[in-house]
C-alpha cells in the first residue's frame, strides 16, 4: 500500500487555524512555551553532575562515577515519567491542564534543588521529574494535533518546534554559565551553581505564564474529554503527583542498576499495551505499531551514548580538554550550547535536503540508522584525539575535537529526534497517541539511564583519565556503528510494516 495513513473516525476535525509563516498560528505559542521550559531544563542540566561532585563529594574525582549514575537516573526518570503524563492527558485531565500542572510542579522542584542538602536535592530532582512528566510529552503531542492526518506540513512543523527546543537549550547554558561564573560571585573553578538553579526556576515560571495566556489560540485542542471538564480530576491528579514525588525520590536512591530493571519491565508492559491496541484496529495499525516499537529499541542505543553530554563529556571537558585561550578559560558549561547551536544552524539545511531529495529521501528507519552512524562517528573522533592528539606536557586534547564531537552528534540527532516525534503521532494507535509519545520517551529514558552507567565506567573509581576515556569511547563507537549499519540495511522491511507512512 502507498499513500497516507488511514484516518480514523475517532480523530476530531482540526480547526481552521490562521497561519503564520505557513503553519497554524498556535504552533508559535507552543514553540515559545517549550522554549522557556527547555531553558529551565537545560539551564540546570549542564551543571548537575558538576554540582554533585563539588557539593556532595568535596570536588574529589572519585565523585564522578556516582554523580554520573545519579545524573543518568534523573534524566531517565524525567523521560520515564512522560509515560504516565501521556496517559493522564489522554484519559484523565486533558493536555492543556497537564501542561499547566506540570509547569507548576517543575518550577517548585527547580527552586528546591538550590538547598545544599543531599536528601533535599534528590527530593527536588524528584519534583522536577514529576512536573516534567506531565509537561513534556503532552506539549509535543499537541503539536501533532494542529495538523490533519496526511497534512504535508507536519514534519516541517515538528522541525520548527524542535528548533524552539534547541533555541532555549542553546541560550540556557550560556546565560546561566555567565551568571554562575562571572556575575554572582562564582569563578571558572567554582561556579555559583545555586544561581543556575534559580535562573532555571524563573524560566519555568515564564513558560507557565506564556501557556496560560496563549492557550486560547488552541480553540479546544487539548481540552479534557467530554464529561471530564470539572476541577475535581485536576485536584486528584495534583494529589497523586505529590504522592508520586517520594516514589521518584526512592527510585533515584536505589541505584542505576536496579532502576534499569524497573524501566525495562515498564517498557515490556508498554509494548504489550500498544500491540494490544494495534491488534484491535486491524492489520495495518498492528503493523504500524510493530514498526514503531522496533525503532524504539534502536532509540535506546542512540541516547545511551548521546547523553554523555551532561556526564562524561563534562568531566572530559573539565579534565582532559585544553580550554585555555591565552589566559581566558572556556567555561565547561558552554560546550552544552554547541549542540543546540548546531541544531539551529543545520536543521533548515537538513529540512531543505530531505525535500530536495524527493523520492530519494531516506525512509524513517534509514534516517534512524544514519542517526546512530553519525553518533558513532563522533566517538571515532574522540578515539583519534585520545590516541593521537594528547599533548605530552598537559595530557590534554585540543579544544576543537570536543567542539566537533557535539557538531557531529547534532547531525545524528537531526536525523533521528524530530523525525521520531512526528513518527509516533503517525504510527501510534489512535486512541493512545499520548501513551505512544510516552513510550518514545520511555525508550529514551532507558538509554539515558544506561548513559549514566556507561559514564561511570568511563570515569572509574579514581576519576576520568586519558586511558579510561579512550577505552570507554572505543566501545561507544562500535556499539553505535554496528547497529546503525544493521538498521540501515533492514530499513526496507520496517518501512513495509509502516504502510506508506513517510
Amino acid at each position: 500500500m502507498s499513500g497516507k495513513p488511514i484516518p480514523s473516525p475517532d480523530v476530531p476535525p482540526v480547526p481552521d487555524f490562521s497561519t503564520v509563516m505557513g503553519h497554524p498560528r498556535p504552533l508559535w505559542m507552543l514553540f515559545m512555551t517549550e522554549f522557556w521550559e527547555r531553558f529551565a531544563f537545560y539551564g540546570m542540566r549542564w551543571a548537575l553532575a558538576l554540582y554533585i561532585v563539588a557539593q556532595f563529594y568535596a570536588g574529589e574525582a572519585g565523585g564522578e562515577a556516582p554523580a554520573s549514575r545519579l545524573y543518568g537516573a534523573y534524566l531517565a526518570l524525567v523521560y520515564a515519567a512522560a509515560l504516565f503524563g501521556g496517559y493522564v492527558a489522554d484519559r484523565v485531565i486533558g493536555y492543556q491542564r497537564s501542561i499547566l500542572l506540570g509547569a507548576v510542579i517543575m518550577a517548585a522542584g527547580l527552586f528546591l534543588i538550590m538547598v545544599p542538602n543531599e536528601e533535599l536535592f534528590k527530593l527536588g530532582l524528584a519534583t522536577v521529574i514529576v512536573g516534567n512528566g506531565l509537561f513534556k510529552p503532552n506539549i509535543s503531542t499537541m503539536v501533532g494535533k494542529l495538523y490533519a492526518p496526511g497534512d504535508g506540513r507536519r514534519d516541517s512543523g515538528f522541525t520548527l518546534f524542535y528548533m524552539g527546543i534547541n533555541l532555549g537549550a542553546m541560550i540556557a547554558p550560556w546565560l546561566t554559565g555567565i551568571l554562575a561564573e562571572r556575575i554572582m560571585g562564582g569563578s571558572p573553578e567554582m561556579p555559583a551553581y545555586k544561581v543556575v538553579f534559580l535562573a532555571s526556576g524563573i524560566g519555568m515560571l515564564i513558560s507557565l505564564v506564556w501557556f496560560w495566556f496563549g492557550r486560547a489560540q488552541l480553540r479546544g485542542i487539548g481540552q479534557p474529554l467530554p464529561g471530564a471538564e470539572g476541577t475535581g480530576r485536576v485536584l486528584v491528579t495534583g494529589v497523586c503527583a505529590i504522592v508520586a514525588i517520594p516514589v521518584f525520590y526512592f527510585l533515584l536512591s536505589i541505584g542505576a542498576g536496579a532502576l534499569q530493571w524497573i524501566l525495562s519491565a515498564l517498557f515490556v508492559g508498554l509494548c504489550v499495551l500498544i500491540l494490544k491496541e494495534g491488534f484491535k484496529d486491524g492489520a495495518i495499525r498492528r503493523d504500524m505499531a510493530v514498526a514503531m516499537l522496533i525503532i524504539f529499541v534502536f532509540n535506546v542505543l542512540f541516547w545511551c551514548f548521546f547523553e554523555q553530554a551532561g556526564s562524561s563529556f563534562n568531566f572530559l571537558a573539565q579534565n582532559i580538554v585544553d580550554r585555555d585561550f591565552s589566559g581566558w578559560i572556556f567555561p565547561v558549561g558552554w560546550f552544552q550550547s554547541v549542540n543546540s547551536l548546531a541544531i539551529i544552524t543545520l536543521a533548515p539545511v537538513l529540512a531543505w535536503l530531505w525535500v530536495k531529495m524527493g523520492s530519494a529521501n531516506p525512509s524513517i528507519p534509514r534516517k534512524f540508522g544514519l542517526g546512530l552512524i553519525f553518533n558513532g562517528l563522533a566517538f571515532l573522533l574522540l578515539m583519534f584525539a585520545l590516541s593521537s592528539l594528547v599533548d605530552p606536557q598537559t595530557l590534554k586534547i585540543p579544544f576543537w575535537t570536543l567542539f566537533m564531537v557535539y557538531v557531529i552528534q547534532s547531525v545524528g540527532e537531526l536525523c533521528l529526534s524530530p523525525i521520531g516525534l512526528s513518527m509516533v503521532t503517525k504510527l501510534a494507535p489512535v486512541r493512545l497517541v499520548g501513551f505512544g509519545m510516552g513510550g518514545w520517551f520511555l525508550s529514551t529514558a532507558i538509554g539515558n539511564n544506561l548513559s549514566g552507567i556507561f559514564a561511570s565506567h568511563v570515569s572509574g573509581e579514581a576519576g576520568m583519565n586519558v586511558q579510561s576515556a579512550l577505552s570507554g569511547y572505543t566501545f561507544g563507537f562500535w556499539a553505535l556503528v554496528i547497529p546503525g549499519v544493521l538498521l540501515f540495511l533492514i530499513a526496507p522491511l520496517i518501512q513495509k510494516l509502516m504502510h506508506g507512512v513517510k
